[in-house]
């Protein structure tokens, strides 16, 4: 019996894959799970390490990860440490699971979603535009409240 053949035929993250138009093979099926069971993104180490224990190793992850977001069905960030980490997407869109900024403790490097809080920018009236197109991320950063 393969690993694929143990999951759920009504499994959502499988028919997500599939959705997408990927084989939904149980290495994608365990990447996303871990995503979507993710509190905030997550890194490419984050994800290796929760499913280092199910027997895949880090270029699988990595590879899944990589198709995941190609798909359309994780959203892959840098909040400016140079580490892609990735989350789950709205489906059918490339929006977060929902549209909301994040936090990132410029101490410890975690990285929080920040689902409740609301940002708005506008442009001043007095000035010419102020050449911002789309905002698509929100990244705020400071110390959080382990490090404060």
């Amino acid at each position: 019996m393969d690993r694929d053949s143990q999951v759920s035929p009504a499994d959502p993250a499988r028919e997500r894959i599939r959705a997408a138009g990927l084989r939904a093979t149980a290495a994608r099926i365990a990447v996303l799970r871990e995503l979507i069971a993710g509190a905030s993104p997550l890194s490419h180490a984050e994800v290796a390490e929760k499913l280092a224990s199910t027997g895949f190793d880090r270029v699988t992850v990595y590879r899944n990860l990589m198709e995941l977001a190609d798909a359309g069905i994780a959203n892959r960030v840098d909040f400016g440490d140079h580490t892609w980490r990735f989350e789950v997407t709205i489906a059918g869109s490339k929006e977060h699971v929902s549209d909301h900024p994040h936090f990132v403790c410029v101490d410890c490097g975690e990285v929080s979603c920040l689902p409740g809080v609301s940002v708005s920018v506008t442009d001043p009236k007095e000035t010419k535009s102020s050449g911002v197109g789309q905002i698509t991320e929100v990244l705020l950063k400071g110390h959080c409240g382990n490090c404060t």
